[in-house]
């Protein structure tokens, strides 16, 4: 496939670190949510940077699709990301769970349905949830 945009991002400290955009535009301290063991601390974490990409991709898909479709899309629309994680029921790791409830205000139901679910195909995070994509890991 033909790469039209690339950037990278990378983190140290794990979850309790920082995370940094090559650009230095992202810029967050990461912390560990309670739920996972940690204190509290104000930050951010890899749940909440998923969340965000994904429902402001995904928001970009629809507005795509509905281009297409000559729908006009208000500007208050919402995609709203729910990322969790926990354990693997085969002990291996951890798994992510994530869902999308899209909110599409003016719409009508069956059309909002029909948009969403274009978007759905149309959206590289979706796509790859789905296809469940190699990611190719390199020790430097």
């Amino acid at each position: 496939m033909p790469i039209l945009y690339k950037t990278k991002a990378s983190a140290t400290g794990g979850r309790a670190g920082r995370a940094v955009s090559e650009n230095g535009v992202l810029d967050v301290t990461l912390t560990v949510p309670k739920e996972l063991g940690g204190d509290g601390a104000t930050g951010t974490n890899p749940e909440q940077l998923f969340a965000a990409g994904y429902s402001a991709c995904f928001l970009g898909a629809l507005k795509v699709v509905a281009g297409k479709e000559k729908v006009k899309i208000a500007e208050d629309t919402t995609v709203t990301a729910t990322v969790g994680v926990g354990p693997r029921e085969d002990g291996g790791g951890f798994g992510i769970d994530v869902a999308l409830s899209v909110h599409i205000p003016g719409v009508e139901r069956e059309v909002a349905e029909k948009l969403v679910a274009a978007a759905h195909i149309v959206c590289p995070y979706s796509h790859a949830l789905r296809t469940s994509t190699e990611v190719p890991v390199t020790v430097e």
